[in-house]
């Protein structure tokens, strides 16, 4: 019998340190509940002591879940620990997950700690994380660039404190597979006590090879691995969950152990993320790109429709490429809104919510002949949006775009609740549209991202833009749907600009004084 992999998802919390990735509480929620429904092991779903708002969002999700346990990140001090705790313990099951950094460059520059100081701190908060749970895990920060001897060190005390999952992360995707594994295997080896904690792997993409060092610590004893939908995280993101679970699953021939997850919920999973996110996933993307299983050449065509094998090592339909999806349209009624909604695992708190989607339901219908699940996620998230932060919302936009002719675009918004307008001319009639809604909006924000994506196939298909504004240091993301793309292009816009007017909630979790 193969061993089980744990699979740790973090997708709510290191994906969430994406710039601009940040998640309100209801839609951490909604994504948690994919992920019970992917059967996941661990949600890592944020890191409470970093604001109210990350507080909130991990109860929540404590609330919710049932299925899965929820974790909850800590770094190794007092009020982080005791904040952690507070959030989950609604949970059915809850983790508290503490770190501290262990490699001389973070010791000496950012903790301004020595190494016994270190070793203090680590097991002071282990046992005090274990007054509140026996799911304890204790990860070295930066366990890459670590000194093995002291690693050892730590983790053997950490252990002996009551840890019962031993993390060992590549924070800066430094390691490289062949040295990671051989890492893993030493540690395990080394360390007197490790038969009595689960080892772990977090890995870091910044040379692209998180899944690799991921597979290859499993191939070397570590029994958990931890992993966010679409590779989503910090700077070049983390180790990809589907690739992870999909290479464990595939190559039977090579792995003593398999995951728990039901992988027909992948695609799905990375559709919900990439909505709510704003991040679209690139066509060519193992296991949920759009190109995944698809074959251009004639000579794997051929072979395909001659025996799949030939040139599909999956099948598209394990991984939710071809579930049942039920198609609406403009003649499909309440209940059939409803339920599918249901099935998709949107739940609406008021009767109320679900009027509003009807309608908003039955507009896109009368606009597109076939409404796919994708259209419904992005018809919910866009609400939710909206709900959000409405201090400026797009009235009425006029574009004219001409051959030989300057674009132009007039567009009126209301700004808590009173009505501006405003015209400018543009490149194109997206310029022109921006260009109208900065003379109103006058908040001097610097464009770092625009981006494009279509919900579904058709040319009567949504179109999904992001934009990505920064200003004073702070960055964010905003989303807008819509038939009409100058249209959905000035609903993001607008989203993103809302943000700007709420005070951030989150900080990073690194952030702060020096521990």
């Amino acid at each position: 019998m193969n061993d089980a992999l744990i699979i740790f998802d973090t997708t709510l919390r290191d994906g969430e340190q994406s710039p601009g990735a940040s998640m309100t509480r209801d839609e951490k929620v909604r994504i948690a509940k994919q992920l019970e429904r992917m059967r996941v092991d661990i949600i890592e779903a944020g890191f409470p002591a970093a604001s109210k708002g990350d507080f909130e969002a991990v109860k929540a999700v404590a609330e919710a879940v049932k299925d899965c346990t929820v974790c909850g990140l800590a770094r190794a001090v007092e009020n982080d620990i005791d904040r952690a705790a507070e959030a989950i313990k609604p949970a059915k099951r809850g983790r508290i997950h503490t770190f501290i950094a262990t490699s001389p460059i973070h010791m000496q520059h950012k903790l301004r700690m020595t190494p016994e100081q270190v070793l203090e701190r680590a097991v002071a908060m282990v046992k005090r994380a274990r007054q509140y749970t026996d799911d304890v895990e204790f990860s070295a920060e930066d366990a890459v660039r670590s000194e093995m001897d002291f690693l050892c060190r730590v983790f053997e005390a950490a252990i002996t404190a009551g840890a019962r999952t031993i993390n060992v992360p590549d924070t800066v995707g430094y390691s490289i597979p062949h040295a990671w594994g051989e890492r893993i295997k030493s540690l395990i080896e080394r360390v007197p006590n490790s038969d009595r904690a689960i080892w772990s792997t977090h890995c870091h993409n910044d040379l692209g090879l998180a899944v690799a060092n991921s597979l290859s610590a499993v191939l070397n004893g570590a029994r958990q691995v931890e992993c966010t939908i679409n590779g989503l995280g910090e700077r070049a993101g983390n180790a990809s969950l589907e690739e992870v679970v999909m290479a464990v699953r595939t190559r039977r021939d090579i792995f003593t152990c398999d995951t728990r997850i039901d992988t027909t919920q992948i695609v799905p999973a990375s559709r919900l993320v990439s909505s709510i996110t704003g991040f679209p996933v690139q066509p060519n993307k193992a296991i949920v790109g759009a190109n995944a299983f698809a074959h251009e050449s004639g000579i794997h065509q051929d072979g395909v429709i001659k025996k799949r094998e030939t040139y599909e090592i999956m099948r598209a339909e394990d991984v939710g490429w071809s579930a049942n999806r039920m198609v609406l349209g403009k003649h499909s009624g309440r209940n059939a809104f409803k339920q599918r909604l249901k099935e998709i695992g949107i739940d609406f708190k008021t009767e109320a919510e679900m009027n509003t989607a009807f309608e908003r339901f039955k507009d896109l219908a009368d606009k597109k002949h076939e409404i796919f699940d994708e259209d419904l996620q992005a018809l919910v998230t866009e609400a939710d949006l909206e709900q959000e932060n409405e201090h400026y919302r797009l009235v009425a936009l006029k574009v004219c775009s001409q051959t030989g002719k300057t674009p132009n675009a007039s567009v009126t918004l209301a700004v808590n609740g009173s009505e501006k307008k405003a015209a400018a001319a543009g490149g194109g009639p997206v310029d022109a549209s921006f260009k109208a809604i900065a003379k109103i909006v006058g908040d001097g924000s610097q464009l770092l991202l625009y981006s494009v994506n279509n919900i579904t196939s058709g040319t009567d298909s949504q179109g999904e833009v992001t934009v990505r504004l920064e200003k004073g240091g702070r960055i964010v993301n905003g989303h807008g749907a819509d038939t009409d793309i100058v249209i959905a292009s000035a609903k993001a816009y607008l989203n993103a600009l809302n943000k700007f007017v709420t005070p951030a909630e989150r900080t990073h979790p690194q952030a702060g004084q020096p521990i």
